[in-house]
């Protein structure tokens, strides 16, 4: 939901997120062991915070690095 995205930050920075493309999710994949469809990239690029069931996991133990 956009407007609800406008309220959410990363945990850590506080940084703006948006919503993370294919590519990001692809590098992403490739830290977890199982698939993942949706998630939150943070303003700067570098963490991504996935989205299950709808539920963002904004926890710093759930961001993934895009390096």
């Amino acid at each position: 939901d956009p407007d609800l995205l406008e309220f959410l930050c990363c945990p850590v920075t506080h940084q703006s997120l948006r919503p993370a493309n294919a590519e990001e999710l692809v590098r992403a994949c490739a830290q977890l062991s199982k698939p993942l469809t949706e998630g939150l990239v943070r303003k700067d690029g570098k963490v991504l915070y996935p989205i299950r069931e709808g539920i963002p996991l904004l926890v710093p133990e759930e961001g993934l690095l895009l390096t």
